[in-house]
């Protein structure tokens, strides 16, 4: 005969654990000595105290249905009461006790918090409405049309009311909608008659413009040629089909003159062709600082090479977007890896993945002992269970030491 606190052997092979309501029988044994079938049932009960201590962490820490929590607390009871494991049973059916009151809070919760959302949704859906309204008033037409089209993507985006209410709020918000429409459409009618004003107006300032285009007289010309724009903006905007070609004629003609004027100034273009050189010169050379290798060595240089970059003058204004983008492109990719170091460097992202890693290397070391254990006893279809089980262990244990790789551990 053996026994222990919880359960015991008979000289029959019978196993037996101890409960509140007196001994049970927990099974046969005849495959090897009383204290391998204690520690067998032993083991079993240790499987049970794990399956409750998951399932009890994924109640408080996941989105766990309370339907799928509960099928899972009545499998692991129906196990408990079946008495097949040598341990603390009460113990166990009272965590059980526990996490049905747990999971019966939070489903209690989540009603309310879907109560709450739904009152949520109908005060975010009036005061929708009560912007429209507002906007449908405003005279503010660019502005006004867009906040209405966004307001139409967040009313999307909100949940469904009873069929009454969100039908009465959603004609309320459409005839908003349609109230603005017809007040902006009679106003860009009235505008018809200012933009064939405009026309004529431009149509002057062109014909004056194109006079213009040959002059050699460089100053008093150029500001003629600014007041004239002055006009231009002052004019207002003339129908679509007539601006873009009046535009195309005043600045073709402004060009004609700014293009004779400028091989006035070939010296000047030839120094900022040099700074142009120059600067492409320094461009290249921050360019060999990425990929970055050393960030410390690499900013260092990047600031010496922006502090001669500074020191040069202006380069050809068509150049310069492309040159300026270069090197904008070297100093984004030293922001990227100094930010990059900092994740990969911040102590407490590093112990928080090492933390995680432990764990789940522990349960997957467990894991291997137990299914070695069941093989080792015959019980192969726990042993493929807890298969089962270390696989998705183990994905995760992956998953994890993959993101521990980024810390450089």
């Amino acid at each position: 005969m053996s026994s222990d606190p919880w359960g015991r052997v008979d000289e029959t092979g019978t196993v037996y654990v101890r409960t509140a309501d007196g001994e049970q029988v927990v099974g046969s044994w005849q495959a090897g000595t009383p204290d391998e079938a204690l520690a067998y049932f032993e083991r079993k009960y240790e499987g049970l105290v794990v399956e409750i201590g998951l399932l009890e962490k994924r109640v408080k820490t996941t989105d766990l249905s309370s339907k799928d929590a509960q099928v899972a607390i009545d499998h692991i009871r129906e196990q408990v009461d079946a008495h097949h494991a040598v341990g603390d049973l009460d113990a166990l059916k009272t965590r059980l006790d526990k996490l049905v009151e747990t999971v019966d809070a939070r489903r209690e919760e989540r009603k309310a918090q879907r109560a709450k959302q739904s009152d949520e949704a109908r005060n975010s859906k009036e005061a929708l409405v009560v912007e429209a309204e507002e906007l449908a008033r405003s005279d503010q037409w660019r502005a006004a049309g867009e906040r209405l089209r966004a307001l139409v993507d967040t009313w999307k985006g909100l949940p469904r009311l009873d069929r009454k209410s969100d039908d009465e709020l959603w004609h309320r918000f459409s005839h908003a909608r349609s109230a603005f429409s017809k007040r902006r459409k009679a106003h860009f009618a009235s505008l018809d008659a200012q933009r064939e004003e405009a026309r004529k107006a431009k149509e002057k300032l062109v014909a004056e413009a194109e006079s213009l285009s040959g002059s050699t007289d460089w100053g008093p010309t150029a500001a003629r040629y600014r007041d004239l724009m002055t006009d231009w903006k002052a004019a207002g905007r003339a129908q679509r089909e007539h601006e873009d070609d009046l535009w195309n004629r005043f600045r073709g003609a402004q060009d004609v003159f700014f293009a004779a004027r400028g091989s006035v100034f070939a010296e000047r273009d030839a120094e900022q062709s040099e700074n142009l050189k120059l600067k492409e010169e320094l461009v290249e050379e921050a360019e060999k600082l990425v990929p970055v290798q050393d960030l410390k060595a690499a900013r260092a240089a990047f600031r010496s090479i922006n502090e001669r970059w500074e020191a040069i003058g202006h380069v050809p204004r068509d150049a310069r977007p492309k040159v300026e983008g270069r090197m904008h492109a070297v100093e984004r990719a030293l922001q990227d890896s100094e930010e990059t170091e900092w994740r990969r460097t911040n102590p407490e992202a590093r112990a928080r993945a090492e933390g995680l890693t432990g764990q789940l290397q522990a349960a997957v070391d467990k894991l291997q002992g137990q299914i070695e254990t069941a093989r080792s006893a015959g019980n192969n279809a726990k042993a493929d269970k807890l298969q089962r089980e270390l696989d998705g262990r183990q994905a995760l244990l992956d998953q994890a030491l993959k993101g521990l790789q980024e810390f450089g551990g």
